[in-house]
C-alpha cells in the first residue's frame, strides 16, 4: 500500500521536515509528500502539527533573509485548509514534558508529539528515525515510501 493509505483517515500529525520537502520541493521527497497535502486540502485527510514547526520553518528563510519564502511557510501552516495549527499551550507543555520523562527524547520532539497525540491523531509522518515508538501513534517515515536514493 501506499503512504495515503497508511496514513488513514486522519487526522495525521506532520513534522517540519514534511513542510519543508513540501514547500522547497525536495526532488526525492516531493512525489511523496505531494499526495498527502493534496489530500489536506481537500480536506479528505486532517493534519496537525505545532507552533514547533513553524519556529524550525523560519530560521533557514529569516537567516538568509528570504522573507517571501517566510511568509510562504506562515501562510501554509497558519492559513490552510485541512491544517491544524497547535499552540504550545500549558496542556501541551505538559503532555510533552511526560513524554521527555518517559521516553528521553528532546523537547521539540516531545512538543511536536505532544501535538499529534492532543489532537487525536494515529499516525506522525516525519523522517527522523531516532523517535521512540510512542502507544497510540504510529510513526511513519517518509523515505520509506521514496524508494533507494
Amino acid at each position: 500500500m501506499g503512504l495515503i493509505a497508511d496514513l488513514g483517515r486522519g487526522p495525521v500529525g506532520l513534522d517540519t521536515v514534511v513542510f519543508i520537502y513540501f514547500i522547497e520541493e525536495h526532488p526525492r521527497f516531493l512525489p511523496i509528500v505531494a499526495p498527502v497535502f493534496s489530500a489536506v486540502a481537500s480536506t479528505r485527510l486532517p493534519a496537525i502539527t505545532s507552533g514547533v514547526t513553524l519556529l524550525e520553518t523560519l530560521v533557514i528563510p529569516y537567516r538568509s533573509g528570504n522573507t517571501a519564502l517566510a511568509a510562504r511557510y506562515e501562510a501554509l501552516l497558519t492559513r490552510s485548509r485541512g491544517i491544524r495549527f497547535m499552540d504550545l499551550d500549558r496542556p501541551l507543555l505538559r503532555i510533552a514534558a511526560q513524554l521527555r520523562a518517559v521516553f528521553s527524547i528532546k523537547t521539540p520532539d516531545a512538543l511536536q508529539l505532544a501535538a499529534a497525540l492532543s489532537g487525536g491523531c494515529g499516525v506522525y509522518l516525519t523522517n527522523d528515525r531516532s523517535l521512540p515508538r510512542i502507544p497510540g501513534l504510529e510513526i511513519l517515515q517518509v523515505s520509506d515510501y521514496a524508494g533507494s536514493p
